[in-house]
């Protein structure tokens, strides 16, 4: 170990921002002259090397000692110790004086041993008075026992004062307990490294990669490598051009992995050996169980006792932290683990393992598990086996087991197009079972299937759900051709799928060609499907009545009316045909979103959510909680709204769906414009916008934007929001999403008012005046007669926001109402009607303040305070309380930036007053700008008191 001072290019790091935060503070220390010391603890292959280089290469002020492990056939007694010491700068000094004064934390030391532990802590003091000086042990698991102990012995004495600071890295075990290496470091700051997230394994696959790898393949790698670096720098090194682009499959294990796989399986060498025999019946068992469920308990204990093995021997296990045991599932605490084992073992004892296991399966519940475990211990073909494993897979199974069935039955399968066959069968269950990248892993194996069409279907609704929509539609017409001589269920499904992306494309040609390709009569009977396609088609065929009269059809009784609106319309899951199957339940719900029976339409999503919930698919699980959520939306119930479309949220990432994610993101983003302001809706809008642009999604793309325009209105930024609307609704390129437009017009016609814009508002109203006289939306009479009051001479406006909140009063939805009330007050205190003004302002901010509505309860109440009248909770001690209630309002504007010409259409009076106000405002407060003034309300905000 040499001094280091050579200066070389930092390393990138991705996911790593706490740990380079914690290497940073405790290089900050040495720099201001104090010592301390930090364990790097990490399983193989996360960055604990890395990491410890990156520290190397960010400290220059000072000298840096570095030392690694040598060779395991190198090691000589005190060999980490020795190299350590003889790499000082300078001569080692002599052991100190026994009358040393003891550590308050004494250390137990082997004879021997203590004397040169003691001289290594004085030989740190001394280098450390003279500049700092940073120590860096790489891999301090594999000294030898005195080296270690010595080393921490040591580190535990760098005292504040002692401008010394040792970073030592050391292999974690899997789990929580300490192993080998890292007992000589108790009692030290430790830091352990965690798998790297989702993201930051994509973002760094696609730096090694230059972003060649395709999208599914990178999904597919994040997942094998399992957050490891090491592996996904592997397996881009080593992986050809046709596996990065998915046209060839992944080789299992992942190359590039050897190394880290043999360092997780080295963890449970000094595990007993009937141990790591039943930690191989745990990974053997695991083949017939879904992804990460574990094996099942009950099956291990009969195959321990099978094999003689004590029924105890799992115990050294899972004190190792290699297993976890919650009595009914066991489950390797990584997955690594499993894999590294599996690896490890020789293909004829895990195909006993494999045999074994087949025979303990009993019964005819578990037949499924019983031919999967045969197909494992297989030598070759089988197609009897083969045969078998198909049947299996056709009974009423959870699909992630029936695509595990089919995807063996696939492999046993001699003749190449069953094989082919076999693998879209599991892929398509694979999906439908909530597992996308396992579904285009199998789709990658095969090679010659006698209906290609059945490819071509999974891969349109892989991209349906996580890709270019337009791609999902190319994709699913070729299906539904290549199907139609043999499967018309499929067939409808794929039409049905390519309808779906045309209407999220926004795209209403597309929806009706896809519609239009139904075969009628349908392969099964299916009443309320025929009434949805034809009803349907004629709607945005522009026959409208005809369109709703059969709309009405799909409906359940007492329902009724119509008119576009969002929401999205639902892929079918090949699932027996039934009102009660979840996607005639979305339908019905697209039905009467379509109708404006907003209730019906939350009825209906609700029920389709329990359906998915107690008989699946999993992959619809997504959509069913955004129909629900979006309904709810609608309906004003923006709280219960936001609880689903959280969940749907998480539901779309867990299962790889990131167009989903995206519309549920646009649904947070309009949630959000009510309840959080104008950055929590932008948060989510540029979230929605990431997915929505590439991927062609224009129905979230213009939901995401009228929610940003909402939230704007908010906050009093009508022309922002204006400029954000128009192009939304008016005729053009850019024009929004078809079912979309009319429910933000509203909005459109308030921003046009308010930005001094209403002429060209005109012709939107008229056109949701048409709209209004469809549709059963029971907000859309108060909307419009909100819109005309806005637009109306002043003789005419009164009477038009009364006729307003006489509509919101029989249609209820506080939000809608409140904002009547609120645009009502605000034009009467502009007629200087102030006290008139008072009732609907107070009115408005209940309302808000009853729905949530934070922001526009604050901007009720700013309207209120202008109007006179003080409101509940006003500041009584700070600056703001020596001002007016008008000057209030126009200091609060100024400090967030506001020209004095935003801050009069804000407050809708003319510059000439808000110019004469604020300068009363900068009287009173003893300020001389708006910089001045916005720090003063800042620092008002943060210290109230």
């Amino acid at each position: 170990m040499t001094p280091s001072t050579t200066v070389r290019s930092p390393l990138r790091l991705y996911g790593r921002d706490g740990e380079l935060a914690s290497l940073e503070t405790l290089l900050a220390r040495l720099r201001a002259g104090r010592g301390g010391a930090l364990v790097l603890t990490a399983p193989p292959g996360l960055g604990r090397s890395a990491l410890l280089r990156h520290a190397m290469d960010s400290y220059r002020e000072g000298p840096v000692l570095y030392a690694a492990a040598a060779p395991a056939e190198q090691l000589l007694p005190h060999s980490g110790l020795h190299q350590l010491l003889s790499s000082a700068p300078d001569p080692l000094p002599a052991p100190p004086s026994a009358t040393a004064p003891p550590s308050a934390t004494a250390d137990v030391l082997r004879p021997g041993l203590a004397p040169t532990a003691l001289a290594l802590l004085d030989l740190l003091r001394t280098l450390g008075a003279r500049r700092p000086l940073l120590v860096c042990v790489d891999d301090a698991h594999a000294w030898d026992r005195d080296s270690r102990a010595a080393l921490g012995f040591a580190a535990r004495r760098l005292t504040p004062g002692l401008k010394v600071a040792v970073l030592v890295t050391v292999l974690a075990p899997v789990a929580r307990h300490p192993a080998g290496g890292q007992d000589a470091f108790g009692g030290l700051p430790a830091l352990r490294l965690g798998p790297l997230d989702d993201h930051a394994s994509a973002t760094l696959l696609d730096r090694l990669t230059d972003g060649r790898a395709d999208p599914a393949v990178r999904e597919e790698l994040c997942r094998e490598a399992a957050g490891n670096p090491r592996i996904l720098t592997g397996a881009a090194e080593r992986l050809t051009p046709d596996q990065l682009a998915g046209r060839a499959p992944l080789p299992r294990p992942l190359p590039g992995a050897e190394s880290v796989l043999e360092a997780y399986a080295a963890l449970l060498d000094a595990l007993p050996d009937d141990t790591r025999l039943l930690l191989l019946f745990a990974a053997a068992a695991q083949e017939h169980e879904p992804h990460g469920t574990g094996a099942d308990a009950v099956l291990l204990l009969r195959a321990g006792q099978a094999a003689g093995l004590d029924p105890g021997c799992l115990e050294p296990a899972e004190r190792a932290g290699a297993v976890h045991d919650d009595g009914v599932r066991v489950r390797f605490t990584h997955p690594l683990l499993r894999t590294a084992l599996l690896r490890r073992t020789p293909l004829a004892r895990r195909r006993a393992v494999h045999h074994l296991l087949a025979g303990l399966l009993d019964g005819p519940h578990r037949t499924l598990p019983r031919l999967v475990q045969r197909a494992c211990a297989a030598h070759r073909y089988d197609p009897a086996l083969a045969e078998a494993l198909a049947r299996a897979a056709t009974a009423p199974r959870p699909h992630a087991d029936r695509a595990v069935a089919l995807a063996r039955s696939a492999l046993l399968s001699c003749d190449d197009a069953l094989r082919g066959a076999r693998f879209a069968a599991a892929a398509e269950h694979a999906w439908l079972g909530g597992d996308p990248g396992r579904a285009r892993d199998l789709l990658a194996q095969v090679r010659v299937v006698p209906a290609p069409g059945h490819v071509h279907y999974v891969r349109g609704l892989l991209a349906l759900r996580d890709g270019p929509v337009a791609d999902a539609r190319e994709a699913l017409l070729t299906a539904a051709a290549l199907l139609a001589p043999h499967d018309a269920g499929r067939t409808v499904d794929a039409l049905l799928g390519a309808a779906d992306a045309a209407w999220a494309m926004g795209d209403a040609p597309a929806f009706l060609d896809a519609m239009g390709r139904i075969p009628l009569p349908l392969p099964r009977p299916d009443p309320a499907l025929e009434a949805y396609r034809a009803g349907m088609c004629a709607v945005l065929g522009g026959r409208g009545e005809q369109g709703r009269a059969l709309l009405r059809g799909c409906l359940p009784p007492a329902a009724g009316g119509d008119a576009p609106a969002g929401g999205d319309t639902p892929t079918s899951s090949h699932a027996p045909a039934g009102g009660d199957a979840p996607a005639a339940l979305l339908r019905t719900g697209v039905a009467a979103l379509v109708l404006g029976e907003i209730e019906a339409a939350c009825r209906a999503g609700a029920r389709a959510l329990a359906a998915v919930r107690a008989h699946g698919p999993e992959s619809l699980l997504p959509q069913a909680l955004e129909h629900l959520a979006y309904g709810e939306l609608r309906a004003g119930r923006h709280a219960r709204a936001r609880v689903h479309a959280s969940e749907g949220l998480r539901a779309a990432h867990r299962l790889g769906q990131r167009n989903k994610a995206a519309h549920l993101r646009a649904v947070l983003a309009l949630v959000a414009s009510v309840e959080g302001g104008a950055a929590a809706a932008a948060e989510h809008a540029e979230a929605a916008a990431a997915d929505a642009g590439p991927h062609g999604l224009a129905q979230a793309a213009t939901l995401a934007t009228w929610a940003v325009a909402r939230a704007d209105l908010a906050e009093g930024r009508p022309a922002e929001a204006a400029a954000r609307l128009f192009p939304l609704v008016r005729p053009g390129p850019l024009r929004g999403h078809f079912a979309a437009r009319m429910p933000a017009v509203p909005c459109l016609v308030e921003a046009a008012v308010l930005a001094g814009r209403a002429a060209e508002a005109a012709a939107a109203v008229e056109e949701f005046e048409r709209w209004t006289a469809a549709t059963a939306d029971p907000q859309a009479p108060a909307q419009l007669a909100r819109c005309r009051a806005l637009l109306a001479p002043p003789h005419e406006t009164a009477a038009r926001y009364q006729e307003a909140l006489a509509h919101h009063a029989r249609a209820g939805g506080g939000f809608e109402g409140a904002r009547t009330q609120l645009l009502y007050g605000q034009w009467l205190r502009r007629q200087r009607r102030t006290r008139e003004a008072r009732g609907p302002l107070r009115d408005a901010l209940v309302a808000f303040e009853r729905c949530g509505a934070r922001v526009w309860a604050g901007r009720a109440a700013g309207e209120l305070r202008a109007a006179g009248e003080a409101v509940a909770g006003d500041a009584g001690t700070g600056p703001l309380a020596r001002l007016t209630p008008q000057q209030q309002r126009i200091a609060r504007c100024v400090a967030q930036g506001a020209t004095n010409r935003e801050v009069a259409l804000r407050l809708s009076v003319s510059p000439r007053t808000v110019d004469h106000h604020l300068r009363n405002v900068f009287a009173v407060l003893g300020v001389r700008s708006r910089i001045e003034l916005a720090r003063l309300l800042d620092r008002d905000e943060k210290n109230p008191l």
